[in-house]
């Protein structure tokens, strides 16, 4: 799947993208807009997650508790089935951004699943994402729990909206601690509260260009620093 969003023009100044970019961070935060207008900014082939897709997902959010395992097993399986993809195609290494990290599927589980599901989930994972390739780059996009309802809320899915701000404040809470002791690429952690990245010109390719320079260790982007 390649992007078919408006293509910004960057000025590379010789640097070379990463390879295979990841974007996490929690609902409503921005993933898929940032990993669509990079895929056309670099002409990258996009792989989303799809959410859409999964059929236990309207049901997890009426009834967390009842429908959390089936609904996570079929990310996980899904998540997997894409990452078995990008690998059986890597014959000519070709360049990729993904709005996910199949490292933090887990995180959800943690916080959705009772004890004996999470033991459940915890054998498959194993066997599922042994051989998940490592991204040249993870960007973790950070915002507010109050800021990620307003932006749930703006793109109108209907069930997202029985979403409420407890559910939020822990999957930051998780994120964050999975981010803090994350080492296992280049990992650029960006405040998304004040970023339009869906129209945000100006933002956009100030990220781009801080990116391009990232080749090793954790770093910062932090818009209202670049006014």
């Amino acid at each position: 799947m390649t992007a078919t969003s408006e293509v910004l023009s960057i000025d590379l100044k010789g640097r070379t993208p990463p390879g295979y970019i990841a974007v996490e961070g929690p609902i409503g935060v921005g993933k898929t807009t940032l990993a669509n207008r990079l895929a056309a900014t670099f002409n990258y082939q996009l792989m989303l997650e799809d959410a859409e897709e999964n059929p236990f997902l309207e049901r997890f959010y009426q009834s967390r508790k009842q429908a959390a395992l089936a609904t996570q097993l079929f990310f996980l399986f899904q998540r997997a089935q894409k990452i078995q993809d990008l690998r059986q195609s890597d014959i000519f290494q070709p360049v990729r951004v993904a709005d996910f990290l199949i490292e933090k599927d887990p995180l959800f589980a943690r916080i959705n699943l009772d004890p004996d599901e999470y033991q459940l989930y915890e054998k498959v994972y194993r066997q599922l994402t042994i051989d998940a390739p490592t991204p040249d780059l993870v960007i973790y996009l950070q915002a507010s729990p109050d800021v990620l309802l307003s932006r749930i809320e703006q793109r109108g899915i209907a069930h997202e909206r029985r979403i409420d701000r407890a559910y939020l404040e822990q999957l930051n809470e998780v994120y964050s601690e999975f981010f803090l002791y994350y080492d296992g690429a280049p990992l650029l952690i960006v405040n998304a509260s004040a970023i339009d990245l869906a129209q945000g010109e100006r933002d956009y390719s100030q990220l781009v260009d801080y990116l391009l320079d990232v080749r090793s260790g954790r770093h910062y982007f932090n818009p209202t620093f670049f006014g």
